[in-house]
């Protein structure tokens, strides 16, 4: 489980500083990310919030890792994590 909680965490650093670099609204990038994570598939990553990124076959390795470890969760958990998501979209468009 640490190993996992690193890729994770390097993930979403490496996410973040991208969408900041670029300029681009880190939260809303980061929303779209999530809720792809969540509820898409690798490839949906590939094509939707890291469509204009050159993914090399490191990262998508560990992209495709960090999805079979959210698949992997117990669906009570996945739904948790779906409705934060939800909420936080929420509070956003209320914003």
């Amino acid at each position: 489980m640490k190993g996992s909680s690193t890729l994770l965490l390097g993930a979403l650093t490496l996410l973040c500083s991208c969408g900041l670099a670029t300029g681009e609204d880190s939260s809303e990038f980061f929303m779209e990310f999530l809720q792809t994570l969540l509820v898409g598939s690798p490839e949906e990553l590939y094509e939707g919030p890291l469509g204009k990124y050159n993914v090399n076959a490191d990262a998508k390795a560990a992209l495709t890792e960090l999805k079979s470890c959210i698949d992997g969760l117990q669906p009570m958990h996945k739904a948790e994590l779906i409705k934060l998501l939800v909420q936080v979209l929420g509070s956003e468009d209320d914003a």
